[in-house]
């Protein structure tokens, strides 16, 4: 009868263990139930890092869909509407069609899907994989996932300033008390570097790019490396 009562738990010829008794989509929302409450109670127990946690469950939640943010710098409210890009542990970046911007968890005062749009799950997003990088993958994750940035994202939780090291070479407008727009030059011990100026990571809660404007100064850049390899 084991067949007639998990028939769901079939696979090809053999059965997989159930992990309760309760039907799976039942057991779907008490696992999400109980991973919420038990991320209020980390949240009263630590609550320095409550803000951080929280919003870091909500963007990856959200990841490549569109979400609404209000951040301050200040005493001014930023209304940001953007796709969620990449989710770091004291950051998010998200897209626009022309823009990328960047915002620390301490900045953003509220977060939430537009209003008209279906608050969806982001479990039902799956990367597709080659089969080469799934064996790559499978026997030396640790050095094919450091050679690429996509993959370092996705399965590590980056600080703002790992982040901000992919970006050295392009211009950046950076808010703090005030705003400022420059070529970045370098990232080292909580501070970005310009030409005219430092700036200290904990003292920025707004970034943006142009994307189009970033994408030409790193083909520039690469035409840079290769022309000096190749003198």
């Amino acid at each position: 009868m084991y067949e007639n009562d998990y028939p769901e738990l079939k696979k090809e010829d053999r059965y997989t263990s159930p992990a309760s008794p309760k039907p799976l989509h039942e057991l779907k929302m008490l696992q999400e139930y109980i991973h919420s409450v038990n991320l209020q109670n980390l949240g009263t127990i630590l609550p320095h890092y409550k803000q951080q946690m929280i919003l870091l469950k909500f963007f990856k939640s959200k990841k490549n869909q569109l979400v609404e943010i209000y951040s301050r710098n200040k005493d001014e409210v930023i209304h940001t509407i953007g796709k969620v890009s990449v989710v770091g542990r004291d950051f998010v970046m998200v897209r626009t069609l022309l823009t990328r911007i960047w915002i620390p968890y301490r900045a953003i005062h509220s977060a939430k899907t537009p209003f008209g749009l279906p608050d969806m799950p982001g479990s039902h997003q799956n990367i597709l994989i080659d089969e080469e990088l799934r064996r790559k993958l499978l026997t030396n994750f640790a050095v094919t996932v450091a050679e690429k940035q996509t993959l370092r994202q996705q399965f590590f939780e980056e600080l703002l300033q790992t982040n901000l090291k992919s970006w050295i070479g392009t211009n950046l407008t950076i808010y703090t008390s005030n705003i400022f727009n420059g070529k970045l030059r370098g990232v080292s011990q909580g501070k970005v570097t310009f030409k005219e100026k430092e700036i200290a990571i904990s003292n920025i809660t707004y970034m943006k790019q142009g994307r189009i404007l970033s994408f030409f100064e790193k083909i520039l850049k690469k035409l840079k490396i290769t022309k000096s390899k190749n003198s």
